[in-house]
């Protein structure tokens, strides 16, 4: 995996406190029997005006904690929605069966993501979240969030910008998939992954890249035929360099053009 960026000061946003170092052990000790015991919140910024309990309480709710295994289901279609899952490491993939009984990716999840939402209007999930490698994820019941109470308003407002986040995401596959050439869907993905490696603190030219080629072709809607070719012509013309799974996108002012058309 690529080295990870020094890290920056955090901005807090207005009206959200940093928990101590000492305080965050004490609430992560506390919540020791339904939490990851690994996890790691030193700078864990919660909402201000919670009591005691309900910072020991929300610690509980946001690391519990679940282990994937390549090839595993964190849920299937039809199942119960319960909780989102926040994606601590690996990648999880979205599928959906389709009609002919092809399987659809949908979405790909990324550390510090969300997903489960597909569950939250009709009460059952609509797709299946497979892991696309080994992996982690903190489970969050949404039945406790309910809980919270209104002095944790701001905490819920927190989450549904996550789950605004994530709506805005799938609606802009919607725009690539159906507005875009095979040669500009896979420049937009390999950017969209840059962006996103950029954002947990990882560099945005080198990654490692947990899909197949099958499955990229999956979620742009093209052949795996047509998702082979573009990648040969991408090296051919010194845009990206691919080694099994480790992508080098050498000019990334490259992709923009492609992208642009």
């Amino acid at each position: 995996m690529p080295a990870q960026a020094a890290a920056t000061p955090e901005v807090k946003p207005q009206g959200f406190r940093a928990v101590s170092p000492i305080k965050a052990r004490r609430l992560a000790a506390e919540a020791e029997s339904s939490a990851c015991s690994s996890y790691r919140m030193p700078e864990l910024s919660l909402p201000s005006g919670l009591s005691d309990r309900l910072l020991i309480e929300f610690a509980s709710v946001i690391l519990c904690n679940r282990r994937l295994r390549l090839g595993q289901a964190l849920y299937r279609s039809g199942e119960m929605f319960e909780a989102v899952y926040l994606v601590r490491t690996g990648f999880v993939k979205s599928v959906v069966l389709l009609a002919d009984g092809r399987e659809q990716i949908t979405g790909l999840c990324m550390p510090g993501e969300m997903l489960g939402l597909d569950g939250l209007a009709s009460g059952r999930h609509a797709s299946d979240a497979i892991a696309l490698g080994d992996g982690e994820v903190c489970v969050v019941p949404y039945h406790r969030l309910e809980k919270l109470g209104p002095e944790a308003r701001s905490v819920q407002r927190k989450l549904h910008r996550m789950f605004s986040h994530e709506i805005v995401r799938e609606q802009r596959m919607m725009l690539l998939l159906g507005s875009m050439e095979a040669e500009q869907r896979v420049a937009a993905f390999l950017l969209n992954l840059s962006e996103r490696f950029s954002a947990l603190g990882y560099s945005p030219s080198e990654f490692i890249l947990r899909m197949t080629r099958d499955e990229i072709g999956s979620l742009l809607g093209l052949k795996l035929e047509t998702v082979s070719r573009i990648f040969s012509k991408f090296q051919r013309n010194v845009l990206i360099a691919v080694e099994r799974q480790h992508v080098h996108i050498i000019s990334i002012e490259g992709l923009r053009r492609v992208l642009a058309g």
